[in-house]
């Protein structure tokens, strides 16, 4: 209910709903075409799946942490940090202390943004290099198949077509849902960062007012 009463206060979270929601209506889309019928096919499947359950699980993992970013955002616009959050341990941590310790505290508070936000850039890196590890399984399927001694016989030139193909469509197939996918969570991996940064700036700011208070 708050959610939906104040929408202003959750504009990063409703940025990551916005474009997933966009993305899934053009897969919808590719799918009603019938250009993701490739990967379905049981050559392809297994791979696909794979890619698609690291960027699955990289997607709700940068859905939570963007959610988190935003309920913080929130509390400290509010000017009251629930504790626990990131901004009262950094506010207890800095309390009483002069600049240098606020400055120390902001380089440790960067530092585990950063590997909060960089988890997700690694997951989305993943799905580019499985997408690759499907290409050279599909050129070494295709390859596989063919020999040269036996090129020049009729009856075995169909086989040898045949596993070319289904080669092919691994290696071509599982290098597209690895781009795409790659490009999907990078997107969304781009709203986080710009979360992180925003909630760094907040946070500094706020243990400045109140370390001059």
């Amino acid at each position: 209910m708050e959610l939906i009463s104040k929408p202003h206060r959750y504009l990063l979270f409703l940025r990551f709903l916005l474009v997933n929601l966009v993305a899934l209506a053009l897969l919808a889309a590719a799918g009603l075409q019938g250009w993701l019928d490739g990967i379905f096919v049981p050559v392809t499947m297994e791979l696909s799946l794979t890619i698609v359950a690291v960027f699955v699980f990289g997607l709700f993992t940068c859905g939570n942490r963007i959610w988190r970013t935003s309920v913080e955002l929130n509390d400290i616009r509010s000017g009251d940090p629930k504790e626990g959050s990131r901004a009262a341990k950094y506010l207890h941590t800095v309390y009483g202390g002069g600049a240098e310790s606020r400055s120390l505290g902001a380089s440790a508070l960067r530092l585990k943004l950063g590997n909060n936000v960089s988890v997700v850039r690694q997951l989305a890196n993943g799905l580019v290099f499985l997408g690759l590890i499907g290409t050279v399984i599909g050129f070494i399927i295709a390859l596989s198949g063919v020999d040269p001694n036996s090129a020049t016989e009729i009856d075995n030139v169909a086989n040898m077509v045949a596993t070319l193909i289904s080669g092919m469509s691994v290696a071509l197939y599982t290098t597209l849902v690895g781009a795409v996918l790659y490009v999907w969570l990078t997107i969304n991996h781009r709203i986080l960062t710009s979360g992180a940064v925003s909630l760094i700036g907040a946070i500094i700011e706020l243990g400045e007012a109140r370390g001059r208070a």
